[in-house]
């Protein structure tokens, strides 16, 4: 069975860090093209970060500069890395193989003073 399981989402404050994992069974993701998307309520699911097999990363604006997206091949896992953050970060964070109808359980991101 292919399943995504997402991990590391918690109350941070502004400013701080946090990175987000993404352990994939059932599928080796380094044949994929893999990306991380946050959701608030009310609102549509919106890209964060993209990876190609090949290691091509891309970033939303919001993201730029601030967050990094990774994979360990060796651990079947994506990390999404997010430094310096903002209130308006605050989301249900999913990663997702592009392509596909293949989505995590999503983990919470909250940052607040």
């Amino acid at each position: 069975q292919v399943q995504l399981v997402e991990s590391g989402g918690s109350l941070v404050q502004p400013g701080g860090s946090l990175r987000l994992s993404c352990a994939a069974s059932g599928s080796i993701i380094r044949f994929y093209f893999m990306g991380w998307y946050r959701q608030v309520p009310g609102k549509q699911r919106e890209l964060v970060a993209t990876i190609t097999s090949g290691g091509s990363t891309n970033y939303a604006d919001s993201a730029k500069g601030r967050f990094i997206i990774s994979r360990d091949n060796a651990k079947n896992t994506l990390y999404l890395q997010m430094n310096s953050l903002k209130p308006e970060d605050t989301a249900v964070y999913y990663c997702h193989r592009e392509g596909s109808i293949l989505w995590g359980q999503g983990t919470q991101v909250t940052v607040s003073s």
